[in-house]
């Protein structure tokens, strides 16, 4: 059975829980192949706010890359995936995915996700947004990008923070059309 690729990227912005609720979905299923590449920054921000250690996403992955490592397989064309997200996205990551620099391997991945037109999410978290950020998530989009701010609904009720992450986590699933059960669906 051929599985699917999909890397999971995982910046210094705030939302780390949504990352880990990605993984942990990702991981479970037999059909991917979750390659994970966690920023020096991500590292960081998890500490702060959850009790998930990068050590416990990572255990998910079927392969972890050095964000350094621009010679890693998702860095290249050749190397085929069905999609990457990066989750949460800092605008700093947004900034280099609108602009093409590709001075880290999720820079270099995202890069390559969108000249190969493959699927790439951007989980932003940020706000205020300002005319900068704003600009460039325009510029994403306009090269492929899908733009997703984590910004929680609230129709379905949540009672808990994972709730919330859930709910965020399937939508993004969505946009890769990876089935899940992470959310009720509108009307079911």
């Amino acid at each position: 059975m051929n599985k699917k690729r999909i890397i999971l990227a995982v910046t210094g912005a705030s939302g780390t829980p949504y990352a880990a609720t990605l993984a942990a979905e990702l991981g479970r299923q037999d059909d991917i192949e979750l390659h994970l590449v966690i920023s020096a920054a991500a590292r960081r921000v998890m500490a702060l706010e959850t009790d998930d250690a990068p050590d416990a996403l990572e255990a998910l992955a079927h392969a972890v890359h050095d964000p350094g490592d621009i010679g890693a397989p998702p860095a290249s064309g050749s190397w085929r995936h069905q999609g990457m997200i990066i989750c949460p996205c800092s605008m700093a990551t947004l900034a280099a995915v609108a602009t093409g620099v590709g001075d880290s391997l999720i820079h270099r991945a995202a890069d390559v996700t969108l000249k190969e037109r493959g699927r790439l999410v951007l989980v932003t978290r940020e706000t205020p947004l300002s005319a900068i950020h704003l600009t460039n998530m325009l510029a994403a989009d306009r090269a492929g990008a899908v733009i997703m701010p984590a910004s929680p609904g609230f129709y379905h009720q949540p009672e808990t923070i994972g709730d919330l992450t859930a709910h965020l986590a399937g939508r993004v699933l969505d946009q890769l059309d990876i089935p899940h059960t992470l959310h009720a669906r509108w009307g079911e």
